[in-house]
Parts: C-alpha cells; structure tokens; sequence
C-alpha cells in the first residue's frame, strides 16, 4: 500500500513539474504572493510560505474527504 501511494505521488509530482515547466499551469506553484525570496551578493534564500500552507490545506481537505467516504 505504501509503495502504491509513493508511486502515486511520485507520478503526480512528475505530472505538475513536467506541466510548470512547459507553461500549462496558470498558477505558478512555488512563486506565489507571500513566499519569502531574498538575494543577496553572495547567495540567495528562498522559502515558500504561502505555498505551503496552501498544500497543507488542500491535502488536509484531501485527506478528510478520503477518510469520510470510507466510513
């Protein structure tokens, strides 16, 4: 089962990745409003914060969905 759901997510990372970087998903996961970017002389920082919070909620609600139609 494990197996099965890291293939999954392996296939559904792949899928979002190969469609960002051919310009198919109109919203740029990863640049969003609110992501903390900072550049500097010798190096740069990059942290998502609001796509992370974004992805928490949606597998959250994911996650729930799948749990209430079992029962």
């Amino acid at each position: 089962m494990m197996v099965i759901a890291g293939a999954a997510i392996t296939a559904i990372g792949a899928i979002v990745w190969l469609a960002a970087v051919r310009g198919g998903v109109p919203m740029r996961l990863g640049r969003l409003p609110g992501d903390i970017a900072y550049q500097g002389k010798h190096g740069s920082f990059y942290f998502p914060v609001v796509t992370c919070i974004l992805l928490s909620v949606v597998l959250t609600l994911i996650l729930w969905l799948v749990q209430w139609l079992k029962k």
